[in-house]
């Protein structure tokens, strides 16, 4: 099977050069695209959740051989959340070869969170059926490497350390309000505060609401230096 310029331009960033090109664009196909007899990426999205998941936490194990399993599971979490695969997805511009329905299209698909995660997922258990574990092993350490090294000793997701600092210190959770909304309808970004009981607040802006309530958290955990 031939696939586009595009596509193979993709294929390079990812590092691999599939035998079976056609699990690639299944990987890449959204179910917006809408045909019964079109195989869309669902199936391997649910399969490359657990490919990641095996490489992830083997690789955490082998790097630090003293890490308890309550240190290692946040650095799990914080790695294969679907905030850290959409980013991944991002580095490698997924977005420009994702295939679309027309709805999708014109609501900013390529630039949604939840697809770009998707889609990443799909890709790396499309390279699992392709070539098996180790050629997914391989792509998904080199485009982790980063992460992996940099990934903090407790990587809670911020609004969970945030609410725990809080009713550590006998404090109602914090309150986290979209005060601003701007762009088009597909393409929107959110600008969110967080507040706590004693007063002090935090601000943030990104494309998700879920995302600007995450940076929001850390910025006030920044802040008060917790």
């Amino acid at each position: 099977m031939k696939i586009s310029a595009e596509v193979t331009a993709f294929s390079d960033r990812l590092g691999h050069r599939f035998a079976n090109p056609a699990l690639l664009l299944q990987a890449l196909t959204h179910p917006s695209m809408g045909s019964p007899s079109r195989e869309h990426n669902q199936r391997l999205e649910f399969l490359g959740d657990r490919v990641l998941g095996l490489s992830i936490s083997e690789a955490l194990f082998r790097n630090d051989k003293g890490a308890a399993e309550g240190t290692l599971a946040p650095r799990f979490n914080a790695l294969v959340r679907k905030e850290t695969c959409a980013e991944v997805a991002r580095e490698i511009d997924l977005g420009a070869v994702l295939r679309l329905g027309r709805s999708e299209m014109k609501s900013g698909g390529r630039r949604k969170e939840a697809l770009l995660a998707d889609a990443m997922e799909a890709v790396l258990a499309a390279i699992y059926l392709d070539a098996g574990f180790e050629a997914a092993r391989a792509v998904i350490l080199q485009l982790w490497s980063a992460r992996l090294e940099s990934v903090d000793a407790d990587a809670r997701d911020p609004k969970t350390t945030l609410q725990e600092w809080a009713q550590a210190r006998g404090m109602s959770p914090p309150a986290y309000v979209e005060t601003g909304r701007e762009g088009p309808d597909h393409a929107p970004v959110f600008t969110v505060e967080v507040r706590l009981a004693d007063g002090k607040t935090a601000n943030a802006v990104a494309t998700s609401k879920r995302t600007a309530e995450q940076l929001a958290a850390k910025a006030l955990l920044d802040l008060i230096g917790a």
